[in-house]
């Protein structure tokens, strides 16, 4: 017997189904155009056929709820760190071995927050297919072979990869489909729970992936996705000139940045994480410096941007000087959906040369499938807590907003956090 959420799953995917399978029959057939679409839709009624008996088929199984009952095994950073090669290549093996078991168990715990979803909610097409990723995962990852040679594990390895592939627009998929849910959501605290643990476990599995991945190559000052000697100051400058190119992009120049204290500040750390957190900071504050200046863009202040180190953790602090966020504001923008992007109203932005290429495609750098969806700000604070950290915001109205990002260091000294 199916569990009623379960059901309501199947319910659910069978109904857009139905939609999708619309037959071609009552279509007129008097010219061959006709007879191609029909034939066209008749392959699509039979992709879809064979896609729901996919699904319903091993969504039927018990085995989603037993594996969901296990707990998490979840690794330190200093775990992966220290864990050491072996010159036989058995840290590869014993890497494979763990997310063996690990895997199946992280993706069925997201397949139950799926289901417990509100209906309407789970419902929405783009959020099911990202549920249907999740099911098809654990499909694959549950009924391969246990590894126990370097041919299975080659054989794993690239399940793997094709899996990270697979979910590359997770993120992107879930913001779409929550913003076309948004009119049916009643309790903003459930949604934000859903997605902070979602994406934070999609986080967490890919980190755990792409290190094993990673322990195939040598790199140098790198153990898997850990850089051993990571040199902040290169991952903020590259950061900050994503952020020039942008502004140049949509505004015609950039702001200048000046970057101080521990600029040579050198530890070991996973980049990954920063390389999302990073870019959104950086970039929001340069959007606001450059659209608080468009009327004298040469004497723009300049974007602050202080390192400070020490022996338990790491801050940042990105500063802006572009007007601060304004008081009805400064609650939510923490809120998934919430965005300023597009609130500038002065015709240089919205119309003329730059707001026509901005607007126009999103082809320039930094527009991509998340401008202006407000995932940032909320995905990098559930990030920085996920790495045992805070993201904190401090605002003058009228003057301009502070951010403080503050991260643990993973070396061992202190207790840090688990993947």
């Amino acid at each position: 017997m199916l569990h009623g959420k379960s059901s309501r799953f199947i319910l659910c995917s069978r109904s857009l189904l139905q939609v999708q399978n619309l037959s071609a029959e009552h279509l007129p057939t008097a010219s061959a155009a006709v007879n191609v679409t029909r034939a066209l839709t008749t392959l699509e009624q039979a992709e879809a056929r064979e896609r729901n008996r996919s699904v319903t088929s091993f969504y039927n199984q018990s085995a989603i709820d037993a594996v969901s009952e296990k707990p998490l095994v979840r690794l330190s950073p200093t775990t992966l760190l220290y864990s050491g090669k072996s010159p036989d290549g058995n840290h590869i093996l014993r890497s494979a071995q763990y997310l063996h078991k690990e895997l199946p168990v992280r993706v069925a715990h997201r397949i139950l927050a799926f289901r417990g979803l509100p209906f309407i909610v789970g419902c929405n097409p783009t959020i099911l297919q990202v549920h249907e990723l999740y099911i098809r995962a654990f499909h694959l990852l549950s009924e391969f072979p246990p590894v126990t040679d370097f041919d299975t594990e080659q054989k794993y390895s690239a399940m793997v990869r094709d899996l990270l592939d697979d979910h590359k627009d997770v993120v992107t998929m879930l913001a779409e489909g929550f913003k076309e849910s948004r009119r049916h959501i009643k309790d903003e605290s459930l949604v934000r729970k859903f997605l902070d643990n979602t994406l934070t476990s999609r986080l967490g599995i890919r980190m755990l992936a792409e290190h094993h991945l990673a322990l195939h190559h040598d790199r140098p000052y790198h153990v898997g996705i850990i850089n051993t000697q990571m040199q902040l100051r290169k991952v903020i400058d590259n950061w900050i000139d994503f952020g020039k190119r942008l502004c140049d992009h949509k505004y015609g120049y950039a702001p200048n940045v000046k970057l101080k204290g521990h600029v040579n500040a050198t530890f070991p750390y996973i980049q990954s994480p920063l390389d999302y957190i990073l870019p959104e900071l950086i970039k929001n504050a340069m959007r606001a410096t450059a659209e608080s200046n468009l009327d004298n863009p040469m004497n723009a202040p300049d974007v602050s941007i202080t390192i400070a180190n020490n022996d338990t953790d790491f801050i940042i602090k990105i500063g802006d000087r572009g007007g601060g966020i304004p008081h009805q504001n400064f609650g939510k923008v923490f809120q998934y959906h919430f965005t300023t992007s597009g609130s500038c109203t002065d015709e240089r932005v919205t119309r003329g040369l730059f707001g026509e290429m901005m607007n126009a495609d999103q082809q320039g750098p930094g527009g991509g499938p998340m401008h202006g969806f407000g995932f940032g700000l909320p995905t990098s604070k559930a990030y920085a807590e996920y790495l045992g950290g805070t993201l904190t915001l401090q605002s003058m109205q009228g003057m301009g907003t502070d951010v403080y990002l503050r991260l643990r260091h993973i070396d061992g000294k202190v207790e840090s956090f688990r993947i």
